[in-house]
């Protein structure tokens, strides 16, 4: 990579933070449907707050809390530092930390130790990311070989056709992706997790990159960070008209869980996740894991490390909460919890679900 591509791409990156962190016009999406869901309240829940046990497994890993910190910076400065800050906020707290994509490493190795996080959070399962047109472009050899220097647990493909329509000199040829993924399964030395980027997956996404050997899926759905209108705000004004077309674009992350019949793989929820109730919802719905990055970037800026403890203790008391609040001691109990869904919850469920096999929620 050359000096001014890299400098380039440093300020692109650089640019998508800071409307992330002050976005001129809103670039969350409207809805994330977790409105539309209710857990079932016990007035006697015969559970004592301090027995709650909140941990799970997740690809043969003890997490402390069923939370992750999702991809979501790199290829800035800034970003570096704040991959850290995350890296041991995640050791502190027993939960995941996904990096910021790793493609510069591929033509600019002079960044590793920027991206090499894992001394910092050795106790926790550290997730390197990378496009997936990348695998159509690169060696899958020298992918695997840089995810065993980064000592990462697994790899996160991440898909994002909508925010590269948007964003100048974005790919625009998603050819043959099923393909590179499966033979990055293949030959992987570590899980392979693939996730969308704020629009979702649909059922038979979830289905055919079982068939290709992914580990596990992130549904990343709408309702979180919209990242076309995150790309169209760092343009000229007539791009950013345009972004607004896709305000409710996407499939949201609550409504893709539901539809999902009972032998999918192991799947991740993100994407309009916000609240410690987003996340029991996230996992009565049938996730193993729910995650979060913009809401977690936004602590770091306010207030650095101390920002994010104050944010996750908020997170971990209203997830405890919830827990307690529905009669659930364990995840386990909580992934069995029953629920109550809207009329156009469930209408939305069934047409997400037509071709496939209608999980009951009743």
């Amino acid at each position: 990579m050359t000096a001014p591509e890299s400098s380039t791409i440093s300020k692109r990156k650089s640019r998508q933070k800071d409307i992330c962190l002050e976005p001129p016009e809103p670039i969350e999406t409207a809805k994330n449907r977790f409105n539309d869901i209710s857990l079932l309240h016990h007035p006697l829940p015969e559970v004592d707050w301090d027995k709650l046990d909140t941990t799970t497994t997740f690809l043969g890993a003890k997490i402390a809390l069923p939370i992750f910190i999702s991809c979501m910076t790199g290829g800035s400065d800034n970003g570096f530092r704040i991959n850290r800050d995350l890296a041991r906020h995640a050791q502190q707290y027993g939960i995941p930390v996904g990096l910021g994509s790793i493609r510069v490493l591929f033509r600019h190795e002079e960044v590793f130790d920027q991206f090499y996080v894992k001394p910092l959070a050795p106790d926790v399962p550290v997730w390197a990311n990378l496009g997936a047109v990348q695998l159509r472009e690169l060696d899958h050899n020298v992918i695997n070989e840089m995810v065993k220097r980064l000592e990462v647990q697994a790899m996160v493909i991440h898909c994002n056709a909508g925010q590269e329509m948007f964003q100048p000199g974005g790919d625009l040829n998603f050819v043959g992706l099923y393909d590179a993924i499966g033979r990055l399964c293949e030959s992987s030395p570590i899980p392979v997790i693939v996730k969308e980027t704020g629009f979702g997956m649909r059922v038979a996404d979830v289905t055919r990159l079982r068939q290709c050997g992914a580990a596990a899926v992130d549904i990343a759905g709408s309702g979180g960070t919209n990242w076309i209108q995150v790309e169209a705000q760092c343009h000229e004004h007539r791009i950013a008209l345009r972004g607004r077309d896709f305000d409710l674009w996407g499939n949201p992350t609550p409504a893709i869980l539901a539809a999902l019949p009972r032998d999918h793989l192991p799947v991740l929820a993100s994407g309009g996740v916000r609240t410690g109730v987003d996340i029991a919802k996230s996992l009565a719905l049938g996730a193993e894991l729910a995650g979060m990055a913009l809401p977690f970037l936004r602590a770091q800026h306010e207030r650095g490390m101390d920002g994010l403890a104050i944010f996750t203790e908020s997170l971990i008391h209203s997830f405890k909460s919830a827990m307690l609040l529905c009669g659930c001691q364990t995840i386990e109990q909580l992934q069995a919890a029953k629920l109550i869904l809207s009329d156009s919850f469930l209408s939305l469920v069934r047409q997400h679900a037509a071709h496939g096999e209608w999980r009951s929620l009743l």
